[in-house]
């Protein structure tokens, strides 16, 4: 701490540098806060981005796009995840998850939840049923809450699969028909215990196009749920672009500076079978 007197010439008196001392003892605690909050942030961060997958741009009978983005206005990183499983017969399961909480300890049970999730999907279970194991995994997992949206595209039968755990809806967008928010049995949370999911079928004909994502991207302090739902439909409503275009249009467009919270985003177009 430097302090100079300008237009005073007589030297510092004893309650000065006790002044200053007491600014710099202040000060230098709140730059070693600073540091931690830094640090804790930084590892978090490497932890969770270790823990998101790194998936090729085609598999199965699917296109895939995916972007996870930090909140930009808190020094903690939360528990959104992504993830895409190759299946046998060219099938392909999306998941996105968004544990509750943020730190180290949220980016731990979502790596937890993301390895569970994709070893329960190599047994090709009902996507209800393998909700139904991973509710069981986070109810054992310190009092964990998870919300979660498992879906199974089958390129052969032109069809997704999808089971709701207390998520936001996935978009659909169709060539030639407006986008909608697929309507699904919303579920409980993952880690609630002791209850059923119900799995739904929907057509995804070659072009039609899924969106996956977490609730940081719709979700602000200032608007209402349903018109930010709304702005993200009006998004999808244009001119067919490029998926990674797509991703970036997205993010620019609905997320706010003071955003609280990060954001997992999936997104998926159906090709017709056999196609490179």
């Amino acid at each position: 701490l430097d302090l100079k007197r300008t237009r005073d010439p007589h030297p510092f008196s004893a309650d000065d540098v006790l002044l200053a001392r007491e600014l710099a003892a202040r000060a230098a605690v709140q730059i070693d806060n600073a540091r931690w909050y830094q640090n804790a942030r930084d590892t978090a961060l490497t932890l969770q981005r270790s823990l998101l997958p790194h998936h090729p741009s085609v598999t199965g009978g699917l296109e895939v796009a995916s972007r996870y983005q930090p909140a930009g206005a808190t020094t903690e990183v939360g528990g959104d995840w992504f993830d895409v499983i190759p299946l046998e017969g060219d099938k392909t399961a999306l998941v996105v998850g968004d544990v509750m909480g943020s730190g180290i300890g949220a980016a731990a049970t979502m790596g937890r939840l993301r390895t569970a999730t994709k070893a329960l999907a190599s047994l090709d279970l009902d996507p209800a049923r393998l909700l139904e194991h991973l509710d069981r995994i986070t109810d054992g997992l310190d009092h964990s809450i998870a919300t979660c949206l498992y879906a199974v595209h089958d390129p052969r039968l032109r069809q997704c699969r999808i089971a709701n755990a207390g998520h936001l809806p996935p978009a659909r967008i169709r060539p030639g028909r407006a986008p909608e928010l697929l309507e699904l049995p919303t579920g409980v949370p993952l880690g609630v215990g002791g209850v059923t999911f119900s799995t739904t079928t929907v057509g995804l004909e070659p072009g039609d196009l899924l969106v996956l994502y977490t609730d940081g991207l719709v979700e602000t302090r200032r608007h209402p749920l349903d018109e930010r739902l709304d702005l993200l439909l009006s998004l999808l409503d244009d001119t067919p672009r490029p998926l990674e275009e797509l991703c970036d249009l997205l993010l620019r467009e609905l997320r706010q500076p003071d955003n609280h919270d990060d954001v997992a985003l999936l997104v998926a177009r159906a090709q017709t079978p056999g196609r490179a």
